[in-house]
């Protein structure tokens, strides 16, 4: 430690005393020997953010499919390629075998919409009646006709996922696709279309745990050995939910580190000539520009929507002019195709030579699932995947491939491993990776990074919201450490990397919470968290769930309830007591997103055992209205264990509680009216001796008599 210490600190007396030797004989060798330290240091920094993701083979277990299950197919001709609608079949037939119920419905996702599928899901599988729901939705690969942005099978999916939590249905989603994913040598992707339903799929099973079945890639033909294994898959696969099938059987998808370490770069970049940077003004756009322009690049072609009249567009021309670089920025929607032709045709015909294109353009999305629209989705996957695949057909249009030294996709994690609130942008950020390996496949250069948090940009340019990823474990990247590591992935040629700054301990709590995610299960530091964490543990020691707080009398239960809320509260957001929590602010306000809203969710189940819906702080906003309901669930349990008037007497007494507070500032009229409502309803039950009711003493009873009666009936509760 003193050594390397002296060494970083360039210390030659310090570092001569460590050593017991002349400072004389350390002058000239211990600058280079700094200077080495400090680029290992570097390239561990860099090492530890990069990963990728790997398919592992899963052993087949000798499970049979069983139950009824309920299979949605898309009813559409061969649009989404040929022989598509064999292939579906097929798939049909391989569900239908001895012992399983299998309900297959064809709908057209070009024109389904959350209320009719909630109401097809209502008929079909109602709750206890499917083991699963699995759908071929996304296969349709069609432009929905009113957004075209988005495949038909997307928006599809999306709706579905919708409609799934407008029901009380208790089967899983599985989502399945055809060649949507390369896990052998020997795969081609069918379309990159679909994979933004394993984006999208990724969010949905985030923030719908308990209705998550999982991802399952079928092979572009499948044949009869496929479908004893797609039935295993189905029965047998246990807490795997990103599975694909292939001739050789089938693979889950792991993350895993990708360390370079002393492997030497396959060659050198220099930017030179032009360099396109869509989204080019913005944050990341600027970072990017930048380091371009010190890179070499002698002309630097910025788009955006706003273009020189989007802010800071100014002075980042000025500053990058100064660089050394010819600056032209151009307000071009690169979603629009002629636009963006446009643009390139005037680069070719001006003589300009484009080497280096950046794809970094994109709209930032934080949209609960539930809530998002159709025209929200189509509008954040048209920013990323319309660009993206505009650059992809025209570049090679107007500009000659073997020029060209770079091809970059700004991707994100989010398309990864997913992220609450951001099901469309998963989409969109999935289907770059999968440009970028299409184009590989097609002969042509690409690299697409799965960025985390860039420090001062994007999802982070908000402090809050990078203190929000900070809790989370996603820790920002200072951008030139970010750039330093663009820079290694194109040195060494890599098609598809991810790139991010994380708390693995910290971000693998939140993560798994709702439900084991095998996805992580390669991780050294994930696997040494979730052994440290054990088994999840009751709030109280070693207690029964719950059982300490059913034991309490009502008012000091109700207490510890607030207390057990703030405490969990604190808990997922990261702070140190319960102070900080505001029992009246909403939960959205104090940090939650459908992520941390799951955990809080686990974390109450846990300590209570009541049955919390995943929805619970969505449908109780705020932590004192979230203590009600479960205080609602406790008095839920103690009346459904009392004999049914011993239940009533139990209200009752609330009700006499509720009507000593009244003062004649209220409208006691309509309570009177409730109550002679209510009495009139129990006269009208016939007595075991056969009397008959009372319903009309009651009716013509005044007040004084109204309170006798119940006082009398059912005795005074104090």
């Amino acid at each position: 430690g003193a050594f390397w210490t002296a060494v970083e600190q360039q210390d030659v007396t310090g570092l001569a005393d460590t050593l017991g030797i002349g400072a004389d004989a350390l002058t000239e060798v211990l600058p280079h020997l700094s200077a080495w330290r400090r680029t290992r240091r570097s390239a561990a920094e860099l090492d530890a953010w990069r990963h990728r993701v790997v398919w592992r083979p899963l052993a087949q277990q000798p499970t049979r499919l069983s139950g009824s299950w309920l299979l949605l197919t898309p009813q559409t001709p061969d649009a989404s390629g040929t022989g598509h609608v064999e292939w579906c079949g097929a798939v049909g037939r391989a569900l239908a075998a001895p012992g399983v119920d299998l309900r297959t419905v064809s709908i057209d996702p070009a024109t389904a919409t959350r209320d009719s599928l909630t109401e097809l899901l209502r008929e079909q599988a109602p709750r206890g009646t499917v083991r699963g729901i699995l759908s071929l939705l996304g296969t349709d690969t069609r432009p929905h006709p009113a957004h075209p942005e988005v495949p038909a099978g997307v928006a599809a999916t999306l709706q579905l996922a919708q409609a799934l939590a407008d029901t009380d249905g208790d089967a899983p989603l599985w989502l399945l696709t055809r060649a949507a994913e390369l896990v052998t040598s020997a795969d081609r992707l069918a379309a990159t279309a679909q994979r933004q339903i394993w984006g999208m799929g990724r969010v949905i099973g985030l923030e719908q745990a308990d209705r998550w079945g999982g991802l399952l890639d079928l092979p572009a033909q499948f044949t009869e050995p496929d479908a004893e294994r797609f039935r295993q898959a189905l029965a047998g696969s246990g807490d795997e939910d990103q599975i694909a099938l292939r001739r050789q059987g089938l693979f889950v998808r792991r993350l895993v580190p990708a360390p370079l370490g002393d492997t030497p770069p396959v060659r050198r970049f220099r930017a030179r000539d032009t360099a396109l940077i869509t989204g080019g003004t913005g944050g990341l756009g600027a970072h990017i520009a930048r380091w371009l322009a010190a890179a070499g690049a002698e002309h630097l072609v910025l788009t955006s929507r706003r273009g020189p009249d989007a802010p800071g567009a100014g002075e980042l021309r000025e500053e990058l002019t100064a660089l050394g670089a010819k600056v032209t920025i151009s307000a071009c929607d690169v979603s629009d195709r002629a636009a963006l032709a446009a643009l390139l045709a005037a680069l070719r015909d001006d003589g300009r030579r484009l080497r280096t294109v950046v794809h970094a353009a994109g709209v930032v999305q934080a949209t609960p699932l539930g809530d998002m629209s159709l025209a929200e989705c189509a509008g954040v996957i048209a920013a990323k995947v319309r660009g993206a695949a505009h650059l992809d057909e025209l570049v090679d249009e107007f500009f000659d491939e073997a020029d060209l030294d770079a091809f970059v996709l700004f991707s994100s994690n989010a398309g990864v491993w997913g992220s609450g609130g951001q099901a469309a942008y998963a989409a969109a950020n999935a289907a770059l990776d999968a440009l970028a390996q299409s184009r590989r496949e097609r002969g042509r250069t690409a690299t697409s990074v799965a960025w985390g948090a860039w420090g001062g940009s994007g999802m982070a340019a908000d402090p809050a919201a990078e203190e929000q990823l900070r809790r989370r474990g996603v820790i920002t990247m200072p951008p030139e450490r970010a750039l330093a590591a663009l820079g290694q992935a194109l040195e060494h040629d890599e098609t598809v990397l991810t790139v991010a700054d994380v708390d693995w301990a910290r971000f693998a709590t939140g993560f798994t919470a709702a439900r084991p995610r095998p996805l992580l299960d390669e991780l050294p530091a994930v696997r040494q968290a979730l052994a440290d964490t054990g088994p999840r543990e009751a709030a109280q020691g070693g207690t029964e769930p719950g059982e300490r707080l059913r034991g309490m009398p009502a008012a000091e239960r109700d207490a510890a309830l607030l207390d057990l809320v703030r405490s969990a509260v604190a808990a997922v957001l990261g702070h140190t007591g319960i102070e900080a929590v505001d029992v009246n602010r909403p939960f959205k306000d104090l940090g939650f997103d459908s992520l941390t809203s799951v955990e809080l969710r686990n974390r109450l189940t846990s300590a209570t055992g009541l049955n919390l819906p995943a929805t619970l702080v969505f449908d109780h906003p705020t932590p004192l209205d979230l203590t009600g309901r479960l205080r609602t669930g406790f008095a839920g349990e103690e009346s459904a264990q009392l004999p049914p008037e011993q239940a009533v007497l139990q209200e009752l007494d609330k009700l006499e509680a509720g009507i000593s507070a009244l003062s004649p500032d209220h409208d006691l009229e309509a309570v009177q009216a409730r109550l002679r409502s209510l009495m009139s309803a129990l006269g009208d039950r016939q007595s075991a001796d056969g009397d008959m009711p009372v319903t009309r003493k009651l009716e013509t009873a005044t007040d004084d008599e109204l309170f006798e009666f119940i006082h009398r009936e059912f005795g005074k509760s104090s």
